[in-house]
């Protein structure tokens, strides 16, 4: 029995860069800032790559964006040697808040080949850090919505998913809590989840898969769908700014902190740096309180 697995990610703002541009009505003007695939999102595809390893799986990776975006697909294949890549992209789409966003992504993945049995998201988003669009395309989609999971493990013939998740739980944070559900189902992964390859079998097939992820994501645009809001079929009134409640009323830029510590070079060979770094320590430990 085969397992169908999509991943939704996001090109996003590479922060490292320091150089993020707006357009006037405050939304994120993408053709001038530097963008990759989101680190959330390489988290989700590291996940469907574990169900590809396991369980054979067919991968398939949506994105709505410009076309630009079409560069954050080719890093998801890369990690998760997907077979099917999707990109809607429309300028209708622009400007769209997370309900908009998860109504697009919702009608691709009911357009893959294939019923999705696990639909993966990043934990979030770095450049809205709302984390909404995960929950709101499972609830459009009317799948079983799980976050925060650290490990899971499919029942292929049962159709049925355990899953390990983290929850608060009477004022503790951190609690691991074990689900059983049946397939289909939405999950949001973990930042730290880590994938274990444990038998010789599971690591020949992680190596084999790398090299397959390797050579398709050098020719990714054979695996690429580019889909207009034409050819997805979607109310023009749901997506973009019209299907978007939320409103951004001011986007300023957060002013960079000034430096308040000074540092110094201590040369080893000079005994008096030394005697003086000593000193220093002394001092400093002689001011901490210790209960």
């Amino acid at each position: 029995m085969t397992l169908n697995v999509a991943v939704i990610i996001k090109l996003e703002p590479d922060f490292s860069e320091g150089s993020v541009s707006y357009n006037p009505d405050g939304t994120l003007n993408r053709a001038e800032t530097k963008n990759t695939l989101g680190p959330h999102s390489a988290v989700a595809c590291t996940a469907a790559f574990y169900a590809k390893v396991m369980y054979d799986t067919k991968v398939s990776i949506a994105t709505m964006g410009p076309p630009i975006a079409d560069t954050s697909l080719q890093m998801a294949q890369r990690i998760s040697d997907a077979e099917e890549l999707h990109l809607y992209s429309d300028r209708i789409f622009a400007g769209a808040d997370t309900l908009a966003t998860a109504e697009v992504l919702k009608t691709g993945i009911q357009k893959m080949h294939g019923k999705m049995d696990i639909v993966f998201s990043g934990h979030r988003a770095s450049d809205g850090e709302t984390g909404q669009t995960g929950p709101q395309t499972a609830w459009k989609l009317g799948y079983t919505f799980f976050g925060n999971v650290v490990d899971y493990e499919v029942n292929v013939e049962n159709r049925t998913i355990w899953i390990k998740r983290l929850v608060s739980l009477q004022g503790f944070n951190q609690v691991v809590e074990e689900v059983e559900a049946p397939l289909p189902v939405f999950i949001a992964i973990d930042p730290s989840y880590k994938p274990t390859f444990k038998t010789v079998s599971q690591r020949l097939a992680y190596e084999k898969y790398q090299k397959e992820a390797k050579i398709r994501s050098d020719n990714y645009k054979q695996y690429l769908k580019v889909l207009n809001v034409q050819q997805l079929e979607v109310d023009p009134a749901l997506v973009g700014l019209p299907g978007s409640p939320t409103i951004v009323y001011k986007v300023e830029r957060i002013p960079k902190g000034k430096a308040n510590r000074q540092a110094q070079v201590i040369d080893g060979s000079n005994p008096e740096h030394i005697r003086m770094a000593v000193a220093k320590m002394k001092e400093a430990l002689a001011a901490m309180v210790i209960k």
